[in-house]
């Protein structure tokens, strides 16, 4: 089924990292919608007040202009002294729509100059207000608002307010500020707040991970502890998975042991009477010959078995260091003639997730072979390498003897397959090797040594030691 959030960069985190970001991205959106909105609307209801400010002082001009004397002779006062201040941004105008700037009723702060009307007002009916912005004769901007008012037989009027746009624009500014910090402050307690929630939530989880942590190193044996009725169906699923691949497991142990005592017991029984006395002496020699070819087959295969059956099992490990310290001795003793110098390079607390026995099998070939070529040096070393989820145990084994060509790297890994018949051996070591590894998920390889011969490499699956890093 193909993941409908394949596209996303986030898909590989971990659900903690992807609750997060989801949380951090949603909560940053929702506040900054909010703060335009709420901007928006601050800067919308202050113009309204601002404007009935300014409507204040409309209403008085146009009272004044509608009074009983001559319009020309009407005394205009707001009573306001910005208005008399000059190019103070506080102006006001009276006269005819079409009037020349001689004949205009103007404060003394214009200095002479005609206001202008709003941006955009377009026409309007009597007594309708237009308001919007303008620019004054010091590009300074404006806030204007006018309205036309009818004084009968003298005709129509315009009245013209304006005021600075500035204190708009300031006092929009440190409310945006305020909300800023405000918002700001929020966005932080709802991160801390997530975060407490993210870790809270997912704590089972991380429980149960680290029950199945050690159940992988061998610690436990199955997950125990109560968890919230979301996950106990989950571990009890993988409890049960536990029990039945033990339970297949042992069944399959069984019966290869049956098969093998049912091979052996006539392998046996075919020797001892093929060394009878009537049987010919080369018909008794070709017998015990493809009897034992039988029961090396036999035991070969069977240890296959075993090994496949036993590479699946959860919960089995194996340190590292005791391992091949085992290995060292006795290879140390079987090749005390050479007198080889072993040097083992392992950290502390490195496992591998197998059976003791398939190790030391895998290994012990490793090192025999290492051992038989070697002039007098053979080096081990184990660290832990892949993934932090899917840790990786390697294992290089290499000697100072005379190597191996590339061509001939892969024959050697062939069952039963020698380059040299003059060592002793099956030929079967190398290639039990490589089946070892591949049951377990692993890799095996042949390449040049730093000390001049045959470095021999397998990568299966271990634990590294608590605090060590990989590489």
């Amino acid at each position: 089924m193909t993941d409908r959030f394949a596209w996303l960069p986030l898909r590989r985190r971990s659900i903690a990292v992807r609750l997060a970001v989801s949380s951090f991205l949603s909560s940053t959106a929702i506040l900054v919608i909010a703060a335009f909105i709420l901007t928006t609307l601050y800067r919308e209801n202050t113009e309204r007040a601002f404007d009935s400010r300014l409507l204040v002082f409309a209403n008085n001009l146009a009272t004044d202009l509608v009074s009983p004397s001559e319009p020309e002779t009407r005394s205009f006062s707001l009573g306001d002294p910005r208005f008399d201040l000059p190019l103070s941004g506080w102006y006001w105008q009276v006269g005819r729509p079409d009037a020349k700037p001689r004949d205009l009723r103007t404060s003394r702060s214009l200095v002479g100059v005609p206001l202008k009307g709003p941006d955009q007002a377009g026409t309007a009916t009597i007594g309708q207000i237009r308001q919007g912005y303008g620019k004054g004769q010091d590009d300074r901007t404006l806030r204007i608002v006018e309205r036309d008012v009818d004084v009968g037989a003298d005709g129509r009027y315009t009245v013209r307010v304006a005021g600075p746009a500035d204190e708009i624009v300031n006092d929009v500014e440190r409310f945006r500020f305020s909300l800023f910090m405000t918002f700001g402050l929020l966005g932080f307690s709802l991160a801390a707040t997530a975060l407490l929630q993210i870790r809270f939530g997912l704590a089972p989880l991380r429980k149960l991970r680290t029950a199945l942590g050690t159940i992988r190193r061998g610690e436990a044996d199955r997950i125990d502890g109560e968890y919230p009725r979301d996950i106990a169906p989950l571990a009890g699923e993988i409890n049960l998975l536990i029990e039945t691949n033990r339970e297949i497991l042992e069944r399959a142990r069984t019966q290869v042991g049956n098969l093998a005592h049912a091979l052996k017991t006539p392998l046996s029984i075919i020797v001892n009477e093929a060394g009878g006395s009537d049987a010919p002496p080369e018909l008794s020699e070709k017998i015990r010959e493809q009897a034992a070819v039988m029961r090396d087959q036999v035991n070969y295969h069977l240890d296959r078995a075993r090994a496949a059956a036993l590479a699946g099992t959860l919960g089995t490990s194996t340190e590292v260091e005791p391992a091949l310290a085992g290995l060292v001795r006795t290879f140390g003793k079987i090749y005390r003639d050479k007198d080889i110098a072993y040097e083992v390079h392992v950290p502390p607390g490195l496992r591998f997730r197998g059976e003791k026995q398939d190790f030391e099998e895998m290994i012990g070939n490793l090192v025999d072979n290492a051992s038989k070529w070697a002039a007098g040096r053979v080096s081990i070393s184990a660290a832990p390498t892949g993934e932090h989820d899917y840790p990786h145990l390697l294992v290089a084994v290499e000697d100072d003897g005379p190597g191996l060509p590339e061509e001939d790297r892969a024959a050697v890994l062939k069952r039963g397959r020698r380059l040299d018949e003059t060592k002793p051996g099956s030929g079967l070591g190398l290639s039990i090797v490589a089946d070892l590894a591949a049951l377990y998920r692993g890799r095996f390889r042949l390449e040049a040594a730093a000390l001049g011969g045959l470095r021999a490499v397998i990568e299966v699956p271990g634990d590294a030691p608590a605090g060590a890093g990989q590489r």
